[in-house]
Order: structure tokens, then sequence, then C-alpha cells
């Protein structure tokens, strides 16, 4: 699987093994311009391969919550880890978006 996927107006991001700032900056650049161009109405984030986030990562996904919020969309984080899970509850994430160890649908795959 690629790192960005656009299925049916969502945009799936699977996250690097390591979120840190120069893959967040990636990341960001990327799933902007897809946003754009794509008319993306859903973000999730699949975090299946992710081991280590920091702060950045935490910026990339409230930035991406933003901006797809102000288009009328919304955000998903798949394959959570207890670890990647805790980061996000910390960071205060988890009342803002919804938050799946699996993923529940299939884009009609």
């Amino acid at each position: 699987m690629e790192q960005f996927q656009i299925k049916k107006k969502s945009l799936i991001i699977r996250m690097p093994q390591e979120l840190d700032h120069h893959t967040a900056e990636v990341i960001r650049q990327e799933s902007d311009r897809l946003l754009v161009e794509e008319n993306v109405n859903h973000i999730e984030f699949d975090f299946r391969n992710t081991e280590f986030m920091d702060s950045s990562g935490i910026g990339v996904i409230m930035g991406r919550y933003q901006n797809v919020k102000l288009l009328g969309g919304s955000v998903t984080a798949t394959h959570v880890s207890d670890r990647i899970y805790r980061i996000l509850q910390l960071a205060g994430i988890t009342k803002v978006i919804r938050i799946e160890k699996e993923r529940l649908w299939n884009y009609g795959e």
C-alpha cells in the first residue's frame, strides 16, 4: 500500500514507523495538496506501522483535523496501538476524532 490513497472521497494516510518532524512535514504537505485536489471529506490516519510519535505528529493530525472540519468532513485514526493511543489521549485528540483499534469499514473494497 502506498502512503497516501484516495478511496471514495476519503484520504487514507499510512503513518510511518517513526512520526517525527521530518515525516510529519511530508505528510502535512501531501495531505493538504490531496485534500484540495481530490475533494476529500474524510481522512483516515492508519497507525498500523507506527511505533514512535512526537509532538510533530500531534501537530500534523490536529492541523488536518482542522482543515477537513472546515470542509464539513471528519477524521479517524485506525489500527491504533495502546502506546499511540496513550499519546493521542494525553494530547486530547481522542476527544475530537474517532479512534479505532481496527478499521470498521472497507470503502466498498
